[in-house]
């Protein structure tokens, strides 16, 4: 009788020290990822000990995710349950991880060659392993295919690179991971967990048309570190987008959002990255890894000119670690969050394995338009951005058509429409890429004809590259011209078509160019072309603008100073707002 009363007693207090954990987030749960490396440390209870106290009194948190295989190390079967039962204890909830990667060298990734057969055994054994151990595991996102050794390049044969390694990959998901994990544990939950660089997943073996489904769940990437400094040079918009994206990908089974501390210049780039894939209404926040969070030293809040302004993130230099940053962090969004419904935005359409103007809404996103992507196209959307990645659908054309038949207003970028070019958009609209460039440093607004209205701004002089676009004058409208030594050229073209209406909106041959445009003109663009959205916002770039279904929205500043903003709801006057640097500001309905 003693036992079970002690039984009972070591359950209560189990479950009353979690849930009082998870309390400490009323929108979310905060999870930690312990690389394997870490595994095989805190196996040590005094190491634990030391490491589990540490984190625990600056981080709230709810689970971790215990890794068993890395870059050729493995961990035994012994540490993996004794670090388990440490954090059980704790009342922390536990899962586990796995990455299938090689290692590589000098920072360049290395992956399993999937021809090779000791690779491949690796592989299995490193899944089987985790499996034998956890109900639930995730799969870091080294899950891809690098490699070219003779072996693959017999294989290939005759295919492309990206249909060989998508078409190996299938086969590696069912017969190296799924099929054993599944053998070992049948009540386990495999999670996939995909990167940032989704613009090139197809080229690597990732499948966003099939592996998703094959897999339990999926989970997101959203490192987008700093956009400067940066090999990737990700745009700060990305951190929501691609949450939002890959639910749509795979709607009710994106489970969390990723992020770790690599590569920022300030730590406020640290915290606007969780806020932004929570602001995409993920369920669970992924902090990489358990190091850093365990960290003694305080963390480097970097170069913050912005330091003495009142930002969102009120974390003063050398407060604490890296773990100490991310609850200031966490709980300033989750504050936020109760108030804001369903992720909403301008349609969007990228087909899996397309390639095209690669992150383009990213860029646009921080120009502050809202964007909503879809892996199909989306027919019953009023308004539709087409970037030329839609290019790829063969059935595009008639689709396009049938929208705007509908009475939609359908948007192509210069670049959908340079793709497209004798594939049937003459049916449209006679509109031709010349593949000449022109470099324009004046615009004018015009909606009919007459002389237009200069759009300018003072700073915003540098000449930006276009395409040409040639059209029949009076078939479309330029309504946003630029101008290059006495000539006119198309940055936004309408054409009336049934009872929609076709847009071009030509893109600077680099995209960040965008950032280089008057801000009147981009306001103005973002007016003719977004004109049913309930809310828009004149503002500098580098400000974005997060909408919801239920009226409520999010304006974050990205720059590194005070963003001045004119807040422009439909059926309302308009709202100038100040929101300080690296900050965002919660609009309720």
């Amino acid at each position: 009788m003693q036992r079970v009363i002690g039984v009972i007693a070591f359950l209560y207090v189990a479950v009353f020290a979690h849930a009082a954990h998870a309390a400490a987030y009323k929108n979310f749960r905060v999870a930690i990822y312990v690389t394997v490396h870490d595994t095989k440390r805190l196996a040590d209870p005094a190491t634990f000990s030391r490491d589990f106290a540490r984190v625990s009194s600056q981080l709230s948190f709810d689970k971790v995710y215990i890794e068993a295989y890395r870059d050729r190390q493995m961990a035994t079967d012994a540490e993996l349950e004794t670090v388990k039962r440490a954090f059980q204890a704790k009342g922390i909830q536990t899962s586990g991880g796995v990455t299938l990667a090689a290692g590589g060298s000098g920072g360049q990734f290395g992956t399993f060659d999937y021809e090779n057969p000791a690779d491949r055994a690796e592989c299995e054994r490193a899944v089987r392993l985790i499996a034998r151990h956890f109900d639930e595991v995730i799969l870091d996102d080294f899950f891809f295919y690098t490699s070219k050794s003779d072996a693959d390049i017999a294989a290939k044969g005759n295919r492309s690179w990206t249909d060989y390694r998508v078409d190996r990959m299938r086969e590696a998901s069912r017969n190296l991971v799924l099929g054993p994990a599944r053998q070992e544990n049948p009540r386990v939950r495999v999670i996939i967990k995909y990167p940032n660089w989704y613009e090139h997943f197809h080229g690597l073996g990732y499948d966003l048309a099939e592996q998703p489904k094959m897999f339990d769940g999926i989970y997101t990437g959203t490192e987008t570190r700093d956009p400067v400094i940066t090999d990737q040079l990700l745009q700060q918009y990305e951190s929501y987008e691609i949450y939002r994206y890959l639910s749509n990908v795979r709607p009710g089974a994106n489970l969390g959002v990723w992020a770790d501390t690599y590569d920022t210049r300030s730590i406020d780039r640290y915290a606007e990255q969780l806020w932004d894939g929570l602001f995409a209404k993920a369920p669970e926040q992924m902090l990489f890894n358990w190091s850093p969070m365990a960290e003694a030293k305080p963390a480097t809040a970097g170069t913050r000119p912005w330091a003495k302004q009142a930002t969102s993130f009120r974390w003063p230099a050398g407060a604490g670690g890296w773990a100490s940053a991310a609850n200031e962090a966490l709980h300033v969004v989750d504050s936020a969050l109760a108030d804001l419904g369903k992720p909403v935005g301008v349609a969007s359409y990228r087909p899996p394995h397309a390639t095209g103007e690669d992150f383009l809404h990213n860029y646009i996103g921080n120009l502050g338009v809202p964007v909503e992507l879809y892996p199909e196209y989306p027919a019953a959307a009023h308004t539709i951005l087409l970037t030329q990645a839609a290019a790829a659908d063969p059935q595009i054309i008639a689709r396009i058509d049938a929208s705007l038949r509908g009475g939609a207003n359908v948007i192509v970028t210069s670049g959908f429409l340079e793709a497209m070019q004798g594939k049937g958009f003459a049916q449209l609209a006679d509109w031709q890429a010349t593949a000449h460039t022109i470099a324009i440093n004046q615009y004018f607004d015009g909606f009919g004809a007459g002389k237009g209205t200069e759009l300018k701004e003072p700073g915003k002089t540098k000449p930006v590259l276009f395409p040409e676009v040639r059209f029949y004058t009076n078939d479309s409208w330029g309504i946003i011209r630029g101008v290059a030594t006495a000539k006119g050229f198309p940055i936004v073209l309408m054409n009336r078509y049934s009872k929609g209406t076709l847009y071009l909106w030509t893109m600077p041959e680099n995209f960040g160019d965008l950032y280089s445009l008057p801000r009147p003109m981009v306001t103005r663009i973002k007016q003719y072309l977004f004109a049913d959205l309930p809310v828009q916002i004149d503002a500098p770039d580098h400000v974005a603008l997060f909408t919801y279904d239920n009226g409520a929205f999010v304006v974050e500043n990205f720059r590194d100073d005070a963003a001045n903003v004119r807040v422009i709801r439909k059926a309302s006057a308009a709202e100038a707002v100040t929101i300080p640097a690296h900050s965002f500001r919660l609009f309720r309905r």
